[in-house]
């Protein structure tokens, strides 16, 4: 082919393509600011940020903030266990029930698919309310101190089984139809064609379950009071509480800080903010590319 004919087919920069380019750069820079103040804002030294306030780029690097919040790395690091065991595992478990009840409700062919409709449907509408759940929990189950207690809560939800539901229901009938012809039983069918189709919406699931457990931090402080079970977000919740204490007039009169001692507590927000999130910030780009298709695929067909 002619070098100057290939030039000519290079589809052109037009420009209102051009404004669009720019608008979007624009738009991820807005989203990433904030991020780099607060990670900037982490390196601070307290009296920087009550003197210029927030800033990108500090202007004396220390490591304060780090060093009080890792002070103690082994709880750090157990409360960081916890929380990714109860992830993982409580995503997988969660993904499961929820596709399995999605798809017998999406099944037109079910008889009590109605009844199990209106009852997940119902649910979202009224809730026990927080007395009746943590009788549920300690009394009858007992599972104080338990680390169940912070998996079974979350393991079905009525919107993502509304959602799973949406996604299943743009399946074929026909697909269905011939597995059952050739033999399949519905496991098989369910495990071996509707989960594989399904990849897209199974993505963005596990995303929110990864994301509705690691930001947990409520059913630690009602189901737990050893600190071998605190989650993530509950300890470093602890460590911010005790760091404005010491920073009070009380702390001072009691004797538990020296007098003009500052303690690091708007610098350790930040810090804080950089540990409970990062490592959700590495796991979304791996379920991008799923997360628009497996949200608006079902929206199709209700």
């Amino acid at each position: 082919m002619n070098p100057q004919k290939a030039i000519r087919l290079r589809p052109t920069l037009t420009t209102g393509k051009l404004v669009i380019h720019i608008l979007f750069i624009l738009l991820c820079a807005v989203c990433v600011f904030p991020f780099l103040v607060i990670i900037g804002t982490s390196f601070q030294t307290e009296n920087d940020i009550i003197k210029y306030g927030y800033s990108m780029i500090p202007k004396n690097f220390t490591l304060d903030a780090y060093k009080v919040i890792l002070r103690e790395p082994t709880v750090l690091l157990n409360s960081y266990l916890v929380t990714i065991g109860t992830t993982v595992i409580g995503s997988l478990i969660g993904m499961w029930v929820t596709t399995t009840y999605a798809y017998a409700i999406s099944r037109k062919d079910y008889s009590y698919r109605t009844f199990l409709a209106f009852f997940i449907f119902f649910t979202m509408l009224f809730h026990g309310g927080m007395v009746p759940s943590y009788i549920l929990m300690v009394k009858w189950l007992g599972l104080r101190n338990n680390i169940l207690a912070l998996i079974l809560p979350y393991l079905i939800s009525g919107w993502f089984v509304l959602l799973m539901k949406g996604f299943l229901q743009t399946i074929p009938d026909a697909i269905i139809e011939s597995a059952k012809m050739d033999g399949a039983g519905e496991l098989r069918i369910f495990t071996q064609i509707v989960l594989q189709i399904s990849k897209p919406a199974l993505a963005t699931l596990g995303l929110f379950f990864a994301l509705q457990y690691w930001n947990d931090w409520w059913l630690t402080l009602l189901y737990m009071d050893q600190s071998n079970l605190m989650k993530l977000q509950y300890l470093l919740i602890r460590v911010l509480k005790n760091m404005e204490y010491l920073n009070s007039a009380e702390a001072i009169q009691y004797g538990l800080v020296k007098p003009g001692m500052q303690v690091p507590s708007l610098t350790a927000r930040m810090a804080m903010c950089i540990l409970a999130a990062g490592p959700m910030l590495l796991v979304f780009p791996l379920f991008q590319k799923y997360f628009v298709q497996g949200l608006t695929v079902g929206s199709v067909k209700g």
